[in-house]
């Protein structure tokens, strides 16, 4: 039986977390679920995410973090950093690059104070290369990487996908390359400049749609359908009640979907005999399987064609995410009240680091709530020196 007495891994870590809107945060709050204390430092009005106000967005990428002020703009503001920054294992931002080096609070000037320290730097294109002054945001990267020119129907313009998946990518990169920083430098002592690029972690999705590009040169939008055109059934279909996706990878796959269905005469079809001859007769495979799921609802045809081993799902809205019994029951998603937005869901991390209990999910602290205690403890700074540097709006 195993016993859940260990200490997270990052347990004993401190992370200065600078990150903004989605890409940093997320890869701060991978952190703070695996162990490490996150204090975010946000300038007087809040992170851009926070200025427009309470949000689950914020709450969900930033639970379990102290929250402090601080005006790196500031000659008092960048000291009281480099004072921090003497104490902590992490800095982690994802401001445009050169942006550091402006602020002073760039990896080298950081590495004066503290040589062990991780520099984690996310952007949109790298610190590098002729594109790394570009502008970038989740549906720019979409567009200039290739994924928006592969989404949508062959008869209809680019759309993006309905998701910023470019960001939680990014982010899901950054803490990977953070963690693999910190293992080296406890082995060596010493810091480390890690970088990601949003673009650069997008790149691996397109290689479906590279297998058409490299097997006939183009790789068109293909809607639902397997993005080389390979694979049937591939598609989503309609039920009496809504949809559901469905593939069929392998002959046991469709040999389950014509048992299910009532059609084992056609398993001698030559028309649907493998999988490269289905996919040239995409056309009638899909007429044949939406007949039938055309007359059942939704969960009909996912118990049916799942309990038969076909990889099949509901298409589900976020209504029915929030409340997925699965996702509950494991502590992924906990709901909780918050005093300003109601009861709402929280997300926790998708590391599961077994001997170790979850981390609890603790509801994001207001602007600036831990300015004193986190002040007192790395900078000596007493109550009346705090709110006076308040009052001077250094924090």
């Amino acid at each position: 039986m195993t016993t859940n007495n260990r200490a997270l891994p990052l347990d004993g870590i401190t992370v200065l977390d600078l990150g903004q809107i989605y890409q940093g945060p997320y890869a701060g709050f991978l952190l703070s679920m695996a162990g490490a204390r996150v204090i975010k430092i946000e300038q007087t009005r809040g992170e851009p995410l926070r200025a427009r106000g309470d949000s689950l967005p914020y709450a969900a990428l930033n639970s379990s973090k102290e929250a402090v002020t601080l005006d790196l703009k500031s000659s008092e503001g960048r000291e009281m950093f480099l004072g921090l920054a003497a104490s902590a294992d992490v800095v982690l931002v994802n401001y445009a690059p050169g942006v550091p080096e402006k602020l002073g609070i760039d990896a080298e000037s950081l590495w004066k104070v503290n040589p062990q320290l991780v520099f984690a730097h996310a952007s949109g294109f790298g610190l590098s290369g002729p594109d790394s002054a570009q502008t970038a945001m989740d549906i720019t990267v979409q567009a200039h990487m290739g994924p928006m020119s592969v989404t949508g129907h062959p008869d209809q313009p680019p759309v993006k996908a309905g998701v910023a998946f470019v960001d939680f990518l990014g982010g899901a990169h950054l803490y990977g390359a953070i963690v693999s920083a910190l293992f080296d430098a406890q082995r060596t002592g010493k810091g480390r400049l890690v970088e990601t690029s949003m673009a650069e972690a997008t790149y691996h999705t397109l290689c479906s749609n590279m297998l058409s590009w490299h097997q006939t040169g183009a790789s068109p939008r293909t809607g639902n359908k397997h993005a080389a055109m390979g694979v049937a059934p591939y598609d989503v279909y309609q039920c009496s009640d809504g949809h559901v996706a469905l593939i069929s990878v392998t002959n046991r796959h469709w040999r389950s979907v014509l048992e299910v269905i009532g059609r084992e005469d056609l398993l001698t079809d030559p028309r649907f005999r493998h999988n490269t001859d289905r996919a040239a007769h995409m056309g009638a495979v899909d007429e044949l399987v939406e007949e039938w799921t055309r007359q059942r609802s939704r969960e009909e045809v996912a118990s049916l064609l799942g309990a038969a081993g076909v990889p099949i799902a509901v298409v589900r809205n976020v209504e029915e995410v929030v409340k997925d019994q699965h996702l509950i029951e494991r502590q992924f998603l906990q709901w909780v009240s918050h005093p300003t937005l109601g009861e709402i869901p929280l997300p926790h991390s998708p590391l599961r680091f077994h001997g170790s209990t979850l981390r609890e999910l603790d509801l994001f602290h207001a602007i600036g709530e831990d300015n004193e205690s986190v002040y007192g403890e790395f900078l000596d700074l007493t109550a009346a020196e705090i709110e006076a540097l308040r009052e001077r709006g250094v924090v």
